[in-house]
């Protein structure tokens, strides 16, 4: 017996397809019992039916990715001069795949406001070559480091001194490591994305009240206002600004944990939605194009338990010279930390410093 054969014509949006078997009714009878050609008629229909089934989740499929990258093209912004000049004092940039992301959180994505306060939030992310990993490493903002061109003083002041390309020429000499991107965020928009999530749940160590908030010890969801006033408190948590960065990146990991989930992708309008609100509050530096950021999408191998966040290392407190507070380097600890972001080991660095 001859097998069907399957024919599929496209024309502008529309998919047609025929099913043309020996066995047709305009053919003379060639004595087939009845029951062979019911036989074949099934088999023709159970094959229209999956090629209609292929043909439709291939259409769904490409609305689909369309729409996420109509979500990511029309809201994501790209801006100029963001990185320092590729100059010869810079790090050499790693022969490995694996990419540094620079990120700093702002009231807005106005990098014209550089020069006018400080950044709140600042992050190097490492994404491994591999793509199996990413570790977010937070720089409280009373680091006592040196500021090229400014002395040593907080990090936070590199981006009032020279917004994003003098705090990444700052982390870039502390950690002799080359940063290729810079994000800048608008933390409070972003951590706003929690009302599209419905809630993210996360551990808290340290109770506090806040804003009409109340945060006890152990799990607790936030969305919303909820999420920010959580973010936001230092005065009440024992180790002030140290807890607060530490409870800024649990709630930024969960985020992206549940924006990544399974549930998440698996909801069109739900991941769109998301993608869509990451975008707004985000700008790039003009040097990661769309190509590169669909490429790296692609390429990821990520799950919830492979994003990472550490604190870059501090010995202790102290008083500068102008009598502020600040946060003493652990140089020790630094220096093995900014060798395996060079060397794209932070997984044995963590093994050796867990998180928390």
């Amino acid at each position: 017996m001859r097998v069907p054969t399957l024919y599929v014509s496209t024309w502008g949006s529309f998919v047609s397809l025929s099913l043309i078997n020996d066995a047709q009714s305009a053919e003379p009878d060639t004595g087939v019992p009845a029951t062979q050609r019911k036989r074949r008629t099934w088999l023709a229909a159970v094959l229209t039916a999956v090629a209609l089934l292929i043909v439709g989740a291939l259409i769904a499929g490409a609305f689909y990715a369309l729409s996420i990258d109509r979500a990511v093209n029309d809201n994501l912004q790209h801006i100029s001069d963001q990185l320092p000049a590729d100059t010869p004092d810079r790090p050499a940039k790693a022969t490995g795949t694996a990419i540094n992301y620079v990120l700093m959180g702002s009231d807005s994505r106005d990098v014209g406001n550089a020069g006018h306060g400080r950044s709140d939030v600042l992050m190097v992310m490492h994404l491994a070559a591999d793509r199996k990993s990413a570790y977010m490493i937070s720089f409280p903002r009373d680091m006592y480091v040196p500021i090229p061109g400014h002395g040593k003083n907080k990090i936070n002041a590199a981006f009032a001194y020279g917004g994003p390309p003098l705090t990444v020429r700052t982390l870039e000499g502390l950690l002799d490591t080359r940063m290729d991107h810079v994000a800048l965020i608008d933390f409070d928009g972003f951590i706003n994305l929690t009302e599209e999530l419905g809630g993210v749940k996360v551990y808290n160590k340290y109770p506090s009240t806040t804003g009409g908030y109340k945060f006890p010890v152990g799990n607790v969801n936030l969305q919303g206002e909820q999420a920010l006033a959580y973010v936001r408190e230092r005065k009440q948590l024992p180790h002030g600004d140290l807890d607060r960065a530490e409870r800024q990146r649990v709630v930024l990991r969960a985020i992206l944990a549940k924006g990544l989930a399974k549930e998440t992708i698996s909801n069109p309008f739900k991941f769109v939605n998301f993608v869509r609100g990451v975008a707004q509050h985000v700008s790039v530096d003009d040097r990661l194009t769309e190509s590169k950021l669909r490429k790296t999408a692609l390429s990821l191998r990520l799950t919830s338990k492979d994003v990472h966040t550490l604190q870059a290392p501090i010995s202790g407190f102290g008083t500068s010279p102008t009598k502020q507070s600040i946060d003493i380097v652990d140089k020790e600890k630094l220096v093995q930390l900014a060798k395996a972001l060079r060397n794209d080991q932070m997984d044995r660095y963590l093994e050796k410093y867990p998180e928390g």
